[in-house]
């Protein structure tokens, strides 16, 4: 595995490899500076029912911008733009800044406009014949839709950072920003997504190349272009490992090597997540996040949500203590559980206040036990965010402790 180190403090800065010796210029350096496809395949009840080096590497970090020019929160009526852009949803999100802000807050990281090129042409391999860079342990994004599932590995998208897909017939986006360590998913209709180039809040600012519309990926509201104001559909995405998902999902494929693009598969010019180093481990960030919170450490994973009702993050690490964490967000009760088979956790309106109590691998409401993905309540889209990330778009979160 090569080793990269910081050997400048400037944005857009150089990186030298151990073993190779040459600077590289990086978008940045590490100074201080409703629909749920994936859940519904194992809906059930329980018990009772390189080679260009890191010249490309942009894609939360960005270039010089672009040319001129489910989580439906309840809503069906989901638009699909008839000149080519992704379907957008009619939704209100937790709304901390001004699109406005959003806009004079864009920083410009490297390459252009999908100077990191994104994967659109993705092939894939069985469970029993994965990628030989791809270990156990290392983590992968799992979809799942209409009975067919897919892992895409981190290790992968750290060089690309937007798949576009066609998973169980949708056309979907798996979307990765190494510097916020979210993962996130969009349904894109007849268009493709493209790496703008741009940042904010160091996260990957995503464009649909049939409107040119930018999209901030954690938010995902378009900042610019004619869906200015709208929101893409989301579904959710889980942050996993291979191990634990081919477990979950045997039938799955995975994302190989062969993207039509030449890059160091197997390294990841940010650090390490198996076992955690670099920039996933320490606490330096490349740019200061636009609210700052030190209840945790920058880095710490939260699953975060947000709706009409607001924002809200349970920490990762005591979600796995406890399996279940309760909580308000705009006065409403919500419950986020605890998913050991795949290490990752579901969010649950609760309006009601319903009790949620483990039993055995699932949890017993109203006198079934479910599984973690499949309660009786109203579900939302939740999913892994680094702290800082978080709190940066939505200082006004709801911390469930």
């Amino acid at each position: 595995m090569v080793a990269y180190f910081p050997i400048s403090a400037a944005g857009g800065g150089v990186w030298r490899t151990h073993n190779r010796g040459t600077d590289m210029p990086m978008r940045g350096c590490l100074s201080s500076m409703p629909r749920s496809p994936t859940t519904d395949g194992r809906r059930r009840v329980l018990g009772g029912i390189g080679a260009v080096g890191l010249t490309a590497l942009a894609g939360c970090l960005g270039g010089a911008g672009l040319p001129a020019g489910s989580s439906d929160d309840g809503a069906d009526d989901d638009t699909a733009d008839e000149n080519g852009g992704p379907p957008t949803v009619d939704r209100s999100l937790s709304k901390e800044y001004p699109i406005d802000r959003l806009n004079e807050e864009s920083m410009d990281g490297g390459p252009g406009p999908d100077g990191i090129p994104s994967i659109d042409d993705p092939a894939f391999a069985p469970a029993d014949d994965p990628p030989t860079n791809l270990d156990g342990d290392d983590p992968v994004f799992g979809v799942e839709f209409d009975g067919e599932a897919k892992a895409y590995p981190q290790y992968t998208l750290v060089w690309h950072e937007i798949v576009n897909d066609v998973v169980g017939g949708e056309s979907v986006a798996v979307t990765y920003c190494p510097l916020t360590g979210t993962a996130q998913g969009f349904y894109r209709g007849e268009s493709e997504f493209g790496v703008s180039g741009q940042l904010i809040n160091s996260n990957l600012v995503m464009f649909d190349r049939g409107t040119e519309t930018r999209w901030p990926q954690m938010l995902p509201v378009g900042i610019s272009g004619r869906h200015t104001g709208e929101y893409l559909e989301e579904f959710q995405v889980i942050w996993t490992t291979w191990d634990r998902w081919r477990e979950a999902y045997p039938e799955t494929t995975v994302l190989t090597e062969e993207t039509g693009h030449a890059r160091n598969y197997g390294s990841d010019p940010y650090g390490e997540y198996n076992p955690r180093s670099g920039y996933y481990a320490d606490q330096q960030t490349l740019f200061p996040p636009l609210s700052s919170d030190d209840r945790f450490p920058k880095k710490e994973v939260v699953i975060g949500a947000r709706n009409a009702d607001g924002a809200m993050a349970v920490p990762k690490d005591t979600l796995r203590d406890r399996a279940v964490i309760e909580g308000t967000v705009g006065g409403i009760p919500y419950v986020t559980v605890y998913d050991g088979a795949l290490d990752t956790g579901y969010v649950y309106r609760n309006a009601d206040g319903t009790p949620v109590e483990p039993n055995g691998d699932g949890f017993l409401v109203n006198g079934d036990t479910y599984s973690p993905d499949a309660l009786p309540l109203e579900s939302e889209i939740g999913f892994d965010a680094m702290w800082f990330a978080w709190y940066g778009y939505y200082p006004s979160t709801e911390v469930h402790e």
